[in-house]
Parts: C-alpha cells; sequence; structure tokens
C-alpha cells in the first residue's frame, strides 16, 4: 500500500493534520518541524501528486462507501474518526467517501444501506457487518458484481470479501483469560457479558476466554454467557442478578460494551475490590476506571486504524487494482493497567 498522511504522521510523532499542513503549505506550522515531516515524507517514498494526476488524467469517477455498525458506542468514535481522515486524504485526491451510520447491529439496516450504496454508484464498499446469511449473501453478491467489500471491526467468515481489518478476536480473548487466571484466587466463579449474539468479535472474543480460561483454572466455574447488547442498563441488571446468586463470583470479563453498568453494580454493592474486572477499549469512561482500580486491565485495539485503513486499501484497489497485502490486516493487541496507560 502506497504511503499515507496517517503513517507518516506516525513516523513524525505528530497528528495527521499537522502532516496535511506541512505536505501542502496551509495552515500555521513550525518551520522546522514541517521541514523535518518533509524529510520523512521523502525517505519514505511518499508521493502526493502522482496519484491525484492520475486520477484526473483517467477521468474515472471513484466512489467508497462505509458503513459503520454500533456507531453510538463509545469505542466507535475512533473508528469514524479514522474512516473521516481517510475520507479527507482520498477526497483531495478526487475520489469521493459515502459514511452510512447505523446506531446498532442491525443486519437488515446493513444490507439496505449496502444497496443504497451501490444505488450511489459505489465502486466498493467497506462495512461493520454482523454474522448474517442474508448479510454475506450481499457481500457475495456484490463482489461477484465486481464491487469489493472490505469487513472492519467485524468479519463474516467464509464470504467473497475483500479482506479484513480489525483485531483478532480470538487471540484477544485467549489473552483476556490468561489475565484473568492469573489474577483470581482459588475456586469461586467467572462472568462473561457479551454483547450481540450475532457480532462476530463478540462471539469469537468469548470463544477465545471460554476455551483457555478452562484450560488455566480448572478449578473455576465459568457462568453461563450472558447478553447486554452493548447496553450498560442492561449490564448493570446482569451483574447486580449475577451477585445475588452467586457470593462466590470474583471475576468479569465484558467481551463488548457495558462497563460502566457492571462497575455502577459493583459499587453500589461495595464488591468493586472483591470482583476482578478485565474489559475492552481505551475508551475516555473505561480509561477512568482503570485509573480508579475498578477495572484491573483494559485490552485495546486501535479502532483509530480500523476506520482509517479500510478506505485507502478500497482507493487503491479500484485506482490501480493493487490487492490487500494480507487477508487479515490484523490490529495490535494493547494490554493497559494503570500502571503503563502513559506509555
Amino acid at each position: 500500500m502506497a504511503v499515507t498522511l496517517q503513517q507518516i504522521a506516525e513516523a513524525a510523532g505528530v497528528s495527521r493534520g499537522t502532516v496535511d499542513r506541512a505536505l501542502n503549505n496551509r495552515g500555521r506550522i513550525n518551520a522546522e518541524v514541517a521541514d523535518r515531516i518533509r524529510k520523512i515524507a521523502d525517505e519514505m517514498g511518499y508521493q502526493p501528486n502522482r496519484a491525484g494526476r492520475a486520477l484526473a488524467m483517467s477521468k474515472r469517477s471513484i466512489t467508497i462507501g462505509v458503513i459503520i455498525q454500533a456507531a453510538n458506542t463509545p469505542f466507535m468514535e475512533k473508528v469514524i474518526e479514522g474512516a473521516e481522515d481517510a475520507k479527507a486524504e482520498v477526497e483531495r485526491l478526487g475520489a469521493d467517501v459515502i459514511i452510512r451510520k447505523i446506531d446498532d447491529f442491525d443486519a437488515g439496516k446493513a444490507v439496505a444501506a449496502m444497496y443504497e450504496l451501490k444505488e450511489k454508484g459505489c465502486n466498493g464498499i467497506a462495512v461493520v457487518p454482523v454474522d448474517d446469511e442474508k448479510l454475506k449473501a450481499t457481500v457475495d453478491e456484490l463482489a461477484d458484481a465486481e464491487i469489493p467489500v472490505i469487513t472492519f471491526n467485524s468479519d463474516i467468515e467464509e464470504s467473497k470479501r475483500l479482506c479484513f481489518v480489525g483485531q483478532d478476536t480470538y487471540q484477544s480473548g485467549r489473552v483476556a483469560a490468561g489475565l484473568m487466571a492469573d489474577i483470581l484466587p482459588a475456586s469461586g466463579k467467572v462472568l462473561v457479558i457479551s454483547g450481540y449474539p450475532a457480532a462476530y468479535g463478540h462471539k469469537n472474543r468469548t470463544k477465545g476466554f471460554l476455551k483457555e480460561f478452562a484450560m488455566l483454572r480448572e478449578d473455576m466455574q465459568v457462568l453461563d454467557v450472558q447478553y447486554a447488547f452493548d447496553d450498560n442498563r442492561m449490564a448493570e441488571m446482569i451483574t447486580n442478578g449475577m451477585l445475588k446468586e452467586y457470593e462466590d463470583l470474583t471475576g468479569i470479563y465484558l467481551a463488548a460494551s457495558g462497563v460502566q453498568g457492571v462497575c455502577k453494580a459493583l459499587n453500589d454493592l461495595g464488591l468493586a475490590d472483591k470482583v476482578k474486572v478485565i474489559s475492552n477499549d481505551l475508551t475516555a469512561q473505561n480509561v477512568q476506571y482503570l485509573e480508579e482500580g475498578k477495572i484491573r486491565f483494559l485490552i485495546g485495539q486501535d479502532g483509530y486504524r480500523q476506520g482509517y485503513e479500510p478506505v485507502m486499501i478500497l482507493f487503491e484497489k479500484i485506482f490501480d487494482g493493487k490487492e490487500p497485502e494480507k487477508e487479515f490486516a490484523y490490529t495490535e493487541i494493547v494490554i493497559k493497567t494503570k500502571y503503563n496507560l502513559a506509555f
């Protein structure tokens, strides 16, 4: 994949906006910083004008569609930010990007959005999917019509999608199980609260956790998986009910959203110190809970990259036929405690 503004920003240790100002000579920026950014861009082989001129010469319209489900969850804010930045970048090269947001996980709405984007002339589509046969069939239909589809954040197994960008969620669940196994005392019970039963990432994290934890801690019982549907009130109700029924519950793993509800229930019952919580995503609220000791570990997954890369991959695929470097573009699994948040 060609060098992007985001890659230059990471190499230079600055924001993507700063790189944009330096390379395009606009806005206020320190001259020394601008020179350093241009030097890094040259060393990385960045070629900003070639693609723009070639695209203009080709007179070919390129439109990319992006569908983001669960858009109202805190984690997806970073995903949306990445998609918006990629949109701005490729639109400067002459392409168009249409972003559609769906508040929850809804296969029917996602399918409708895919057909809408097809009718609007999209040459490629990136989608956060769920495990649904009709949605899978729609992905395959578009692929057969030479409209490449990239899945991100969540995947559709055995479909004709071009590639997947996101976390290896099964491995993430295994990581959480290893951490939980290390911090819990002998015997007792563990609760897993997931999000949506049809959400690929939620399912995979849960599967990874259950299998690994069973091997590591035969002395402990994992209760039946509960589903909160990314709703804090539901997560609070589940936690309250389980703690009242099982006094020896000592660990809770959240495979999706719902941390606020779980922490509220533990706080109200005075069990925040006894019950160890492990969750995902470095959102502002989750980080605060981590700092306060209400969560023991957070597992990050680089939401920004999940939103940014699909647009860039599709642009290069449509523009010059370049295939993705990998079928699975996994983002890093980052383990955070209150002691390493600054690093």
